[in-house]
């Protein structure tokens, strides 16, 4: 490869933007109109109220700037404008080189700009596109709804301004990511919005989650507000490829003067529904068309990394029906007189393989998270050769050693055990787990398994995985089939084991990831048991993906002293009320006798007298 087309692929331009932002932060606020400023001020992660952290309000802040400063313009033009110095990047600095350096950055560069440029512009599409790079447990949902309620607030403030959503189609790649994006409706307004636009947005806003292929999008057309939050295969087009037997056709009748569906099938390009399931992916599209100025977000952007989600975002020739989806909205909003404000892509990493997505305009890593605190540290161990009966004893008696039944926000913590299949999971490692348990007195009843089967995860197994994050659930190893990847937020997970090798090398990266999210007040230590080769396909994925191995990962934060500290009570004061008094003592004056003349009273009334007499006419006696 060319040193020009190393430099296209490496050059990482949302590490140079935020550069512009941050140094000319004062004077680019200028141009952002009041409610924007307000809506910042009150976000700021260096305020003390604030409930974003960090890396989603510094998200936020480049969401505005390029809503705001530069007017939703497309990635490749405003390269073009940061390297020329125009349209507002007049002030921007020589990428930290000094003037009286030998070489100009722009002299040197000029052919790596082209490439660069060359690179952003193939890829180009009818509406602005980015992608946010945030990894996971940072708040990419949370961000995302913030995000919206940003373009609501301003598009009711400003509705004749097209830079601002009047509504937003929320896509999600599957239905595990689907169901944590209930966290959109869910989530506590007053957290992210100034309290004099709360009674507004709650009155005005309208959330419609299509969770299943039986769910209708009922949309006012041309209505505003609407949040529609959909699993994409809802929402893709369909067409139809099987051709018809003789029978079908013989009782498809069809209109000799067309179909209902003709106009629909010319207008979207999309063919005639044949089935109640096609019929309503088409209704909820053709309802999407009919909604004014769009936004589309794509949270987790695709199914994997790497490669997946270079096709997903339409870097490779081949373009996957998402994209294709988005595509055929914009052309028909376009038609319909309104638009596609534009794309905004979340996802966890801004690297595909040693290429760096030219459309990241926002990146925050895996190490800077740990670092932050934001993620638990992880401790990973590999092991030589393991067999299922020794590799379980070994990291269950190390993990019920580390944290036994300690409870962290009132939650046990977890172990999951990843198998390759359910055959293995049922024959292999369900009966190892529980010999095991059973040698270390340990309740089998902790054990709970969801592979996706009805026959064996019953609904009771599918409710209790669901309430694992709280405290009344007493499961503490889930052993899993291809579960629990993007989407699963379980706080209370501390460790991950996968010894067989899977079928996907991402799954290694996305299983492991799954115990790292923060949980209490301290940052806590995840455990992750692999094998040989899956650490070897980790560091390979780490490197893809982050660029990290696992030596660095497990010396993050290593440089930070430990310290023991005891807790000793503060003493017990009682408050008392003083009481002063005075004592004198005095000389009394004694004048003498008293005389009380008891022998002037008459006392004969108080006289006692006894009267006696012997017989009935004997003499009385005194």
């Amino acid at each position: 490869m060319s040193k020009r087309n190393s430099f296209a692929l490496d050059f990482a331009f949302h590490t140079h933007l935020w550069d512009f932002y941050f140094q000319n932060k004062a004077r680019i606020r200028t141009r952002y109109k009041l409610l924007s400023k307000k809506f910042l001020d009150f976000n700021d992660y260096q305020n003390p109220t604030s409930f974003l952290r960090q890396p989603q309000f510094e998200a936020l802040e480049i969401y505005v700037f390029l809503k705001e400063y530069q007017d939703n313009k497309k990635i490749h033009d405003i390269f073009t404008d940061w390297y020329e110095r125009r349209n507002g990047f007049e002030k921007r600095e020589d990428m930290g080189l000094e003037k009286n350096e030998q070489m100009s950055w722009l002299a040197l560069e000029l052919d790596q700009y082209k490439s660069v440029f060359a690179r952003m512009k193939k890829f180009e599409l009818s509406y602005a596109n980015y992608i946010f790079a945030l990894t996971m447990g940072t708040g990419k949902t949370i961000l995302m709804a913030t995000c919206i309620f940003y373009e609501f607030l301003l598009a009711n403030k400003f509705p004749k301004d097209k830079r601002f959503c009047h509504n937003a189609l929320v896509f999600a790649p599957d239905k595990t990511v689907l169901e944590s994006l209930r966290e959109i409706e869910t989530l506590d307004k007053s957290k992210v919005i100034p309290p004099e636009y709360l009674a507004w947005l709650d009155s005005n806003i309208k959330v419609h989650f299509l969770e299943n292929a039986a769910t209708t999008l009922n949309t006012i057309d041309r209505s505003k507000y609407n949040i529609i939050i959909s699993n994409a295969q809802k929402i893709i087009l369909k067409r139809q490829h099987k051709k018809k037997t003789k029978v079908e056709t013989l009782f498809d009748y069809t209109s000799p003067t067309g179909s209902a569906y003709d106009q629909l099938g010319d207008l979207y390009g999309f063919d005639e529904p044949i089935e109640e399931g096609e019929l309503l992916s088409n209704q909820r599209f053709s309802k999407l068309t009919r909604l004014g100025n769009l936004g589309v977000f794509i949270d987790e952007a695709h199914h994997a990394f790497g490669d997946a989600l270079a096709r997903d975002m339409g870097l490779k020739v081949s373009k996957t029906s998402l994209r294709v989806t988005i595509n055929e909205l914009a052309t028909s909003l376009g038609k319909s007189g309104t638009s596609l404000v534009g794309c905004y892509n979340f996802t966890g990493t801004p690297y595909s393989g040693k290429e760096v997505f030219p459309e990241v305009v926002y990146s925050y890593g895996l190490q800077e998270a740990i670092n932050k605190e934001y993620l638990k540290k992880v401790h990973i161990e590999g092991y030589t050769n393991p067999k299922s009966k020794e590799f379980l004893r070994i990291i269950v008696k190390d993990f019920w050693g580390k944290y036994n039944n300690q409870r962290y926000e009132g939650m046990l913590p977890k172990l999951a055990i990843f198998a390759s299949g359910i055959e293995e999971l049922q024959n292999e490692l369900r009966p190892v787990l529980e010999e095991v348990l059973n040698e270390l007195s340990i309740p089998v009843n902790k054990i709970l398994i969801n592979v996706g089967d009805s026959k064996i995860t019953s609904n009771d197994d599918i409710r209790e995985f669901k309430k694992l994050d709280s405290p009344e659930s007493n499961k503490q190893f889930i052993l899993l089939v291809d579960k629990g990847r993007e989407g699963w937020n379980c706080r209370s997970l501390f460790g991950v084991a996968l010894y067989r090798k899977p079928t996907s090398k991402i799954f290694v990266l996305q299983a492991t990831m799954r115990c790292l999210r923060a949980i209490g007040p301290v940052q806590e230590v995840a455990q992750v048991y692999l094998s040989e080769q899956n650490l070897e396909i980790l560091d390979e994925e780490l490197n893809k993906n982050f660029r990290l191995n696992i030596e660095s990962l497990n010396q993050t934060n290593s440089n930070k002293e430990k310290y023991e500290i005891k807790l000793i009570p503060p003493p017990v004061k009682v408050k008392l009320n003083r009481t002063q008094k005075l004592h004198s003592l005095r000389e009394k004056n004694i004048k003498g006798p008293i005389n009380f003349e008891l022998e002037k009273i008459d006392l004969t009334k108080y006289e006692l007298k006894r009267i006696s007499q012997d017989g009935l006419r004997g003499s009385r006696q005194i």
